[in-house]
């Protein structure tokens, strides 16, 4: 009898410990998936705080070299005697 008594004891111990264990890994998976959430989220932000950033850097960007080549048309007009101020001049010394 103290045979039967110690099996069925061992079983439900047993069946407590993989029921334990089944709970703990649940746990761990849940904890992966939250943090696997949250480091996504953070990515998003993360890449959508950059391309603001890059947006308005982009912006400066375009509006240097606007006015670089604007500079450079300029220098080249005046260079070849067919820009505004290079006109001027030539009225007032053909006077």
């Amino acid at each position: 009898m103290a045979d039967s008594t110690q099996m069925f004891r061992a079983g439900e111990t047993h069946g407590h410990a993989q029921a334990k264990s089944e709970e703990c890994i649940q746990s761990a998976k849940d904890t992966a998936s939250t943090a696997c959430d949250k480091t996504e989220n953070a990515a998003q932000s993360t890449r959508d705080s950059a391309q603001q950033q890059d947006s308005g850097f982009l912006q400066q960007t375009g509006e240097k070299i606007a006015d670089m080549t604007q500079g450079a048309v300029d220098s080249v007009k005046n260079t070849l005697g067919i820009g505004d101020n290079s006109n001027d001049n030539n009225n007032n010394n053909s006077s």
